[in-house]
C-alpha cells in the first residue's frame, strides 16, 4: 500500500531518534511525495536531530517519570493530558494513514491519540528489555517490531514481529573502505587498531580505563581511535596533551563511523541497542561494557543476547578500569578467539531491518 502521510513519534536519546530517522528515510525512498511529520518531546534530542535530517517536527511538553522523588511527579498527569490533547489536534490536522512509535516520552500520548482517532499504529522496540512507554502502548498498537527474541512476557505474542533494529546504512557500509579509513585517520595500515566508542556524550568508565593503561597502550604499538565524548574532551585534551600520545588518537566525536569501523580489529563499546545492532552488521570482534546508569539494566541484557552466542565479550563496568584494556590487547593477539567472535556476531545481524519494518507499515495501512 502506498504511504502518503505518516507520523513518527518518540525520541529522547539517539537510540530512539536515529532508528526513527532511518525508518523515515526508507519510507521516503519508496514514496517520493510522502508527507512525514515527527512528534517529539520539547527540549529533547529529536528537536535538533530531526530537522537536521530534513523532516518537520512538532514538540509536546511531556516529561518522564523519574525514579527519584521529584516535584515533577505532581505535574506528570497534567503534562500527559496536555500532550494527549495536542497530539490529537496534530493528528486531526495532519490526517496520517499510520502512526509509528519508537519509544520515548512523546510516543505515549501520540500513540494513544492515534488509537482514540482509530488510526493504525505500530511500535518499534530497540532493547531486549522494553521501556515503560512501549510496554503500556503494546496493548493499544497493531504490531510490535522487536530486535530480540523472548519478549512475549512483555508484549502480546500475536503482535510481535522480529525485525531487528533500523540502522543508518552510511554507518555500517564498510566494504572496500579500509584504505580510505587508514588515510582519513592518518593510521598505519600495517598496525592493529582498537576502536573505543562511548557514545556522543562519552562514557566515564571507558575514558578512565584508557587513562589507567596509557603506558601499556603506548608500549603495545597498537593504534587506538578513542571517542571520548563531548562531556570529557576539553578536560582530557588539557590533561593528556593528546599531541604527545602518537599512536592514540582521541576525538570528541567520530563523524565517519563507517571509516572507523572499517579499520577496527577490536571494538570496545557500551551496549546500547543501536550500537549492538551496528556491531552485528560490521562483524567486528567486540568487547561490550554495559552502562549501569540505565533503566532496568537493559544494556546488560542487550549484551547478554550476544554473549550467550559467543558473539561478544562482556566486561562489567565495575571492573573495566582494571582489566578492559588488557583484555582488548589479549584479544588482538588471539587470532582464533577474534575470528570466532567475528563469525558468531555476523550471524546475528539483520541488515534488512529497516526495510522489513516499512513492509509491515505498508501492510497495516
Amino acid at each position: 500500500m502506498k504511504i502518503e502521510r505518516a507520523i513518527i513519534t518518540g525520541g529522547g536519546s539517539g537510540g530512539h531518534v536515529f532508528p526513527a530517522i532511518a525508518i523515515a528515510d526508507e519510507i521516503k525512498k519508496r514514496n517520493n511525495n510522502v508527507k512525514i511529520l515527527f512528534i517529539g518531546a520539547e527540549g529533547k534530542l529529536e528537536m535538533e536531530k530531526v530537522p537536521a535530517a530534513g523532516y518537520n517536527i512538532e514538540g509536546l511538553k511531556i516529561i518522564g517519570f523519574k525514579r527519584k522523588i521529584s516535584f515533577s511527579h505532581i505535574l506528570l498527569p497534567f503534562k500527559i493530558f496536555q500532550s494527549l490533547i495536542k497530539a490529537r489536534k496534530i493528528i486531526k490536522k495532519f490526517k496520517p494513514q499510520i502512526v509509528i512509535g519508537v519509544g520515548g516520552y512523546a510516543s505515549g500520548p501520540t500513540i494513544l491519540a492515534a488509537t482514540i482517532s482509530k488510526i493504525p499504529s505500530i511500535i518499534q522496540e530497540q532493547n531486549s528489555f522494553p521501556g515503560k512507554t512501549n510496554k503500556i502502548l503494546s496493548k493499544k498498537t497493531n504490531k510490535i517490531c522487536v530486535a530480540y527474541e523472548g519478549l512475549e512476557s512483555f508484549f502480546p505474542k500475536q503482535k510481535i514481529i522480529i525485525t531487528g533494529n533500523p540502522t543508518r546504512k552510511n554507518m555500517v557500509d564498510i566494504i572496500g573502505k579500509k584504505t580510505d579509513g587508514y588515510k582519513f585517520y592518518d593510521f598505519d595500515s600495517t598496525k592493529k587498531t582498537i576502536l573505543i566508542i562511548g557514545g556522543s556524550l562519552g562514557a566515564k568508565t571507558l575514558n578512565e580505563s584508557v587513562i589507567n593503561k596509557l603506558e601499556e597502550l603506548k608500549d603495545s604499538g597498537v593504534q587506538v581511535l578513542w571517542q571520548c565524548g563531548k562531556l570529557y574532551y576539553k578536560e582530557l585534551n588539557k590533561k593528556l596533551k593528546i599531541e604527545t600520545l602518537k599512536n592514540i588518537k582521541m576525538v570528541q566525536f567520530i563523524n565517519r563511523m563507517d571509516l572507523a569501523y572499517s579499520i577496527a580489529d577490536v571494538v570496545i563499546s557500551r551496549a546500547g541497542a543501536i550500537a549492538v545492532s551496528e556491531l552485528c552488521l560490521v562483524k567486528k570482534a567486540t568487547i561490550l561494557v554495559p552502562s549501569p546508569n540505565v533503566s532496568e539494566d537493559h544494556q546488560t541484557k542487550n549484551a547478554m543476547a550476544l554473549v550467550k552466542n559467543k558473539a561478544a565479550i562482556l566486561i562489567k563496568d565495575t571492573i573495566a578500569r582494571k582489566i578492559l584494556i588488557n583484555r582488548a590487547l589479549e584479544l588482538l593477539d588471539n587470532k582464533k578467539e577474534s575470528e570466532e567472535l567475528q563469525n558468531n556476531i555476523s550471524k546475528m545481524g539483520r541488515p534488512n531491518a529497516t526495510s522489513d519494518i516499512v513492509d509491515i507499515i505498508e501492510r497495516e495501512i
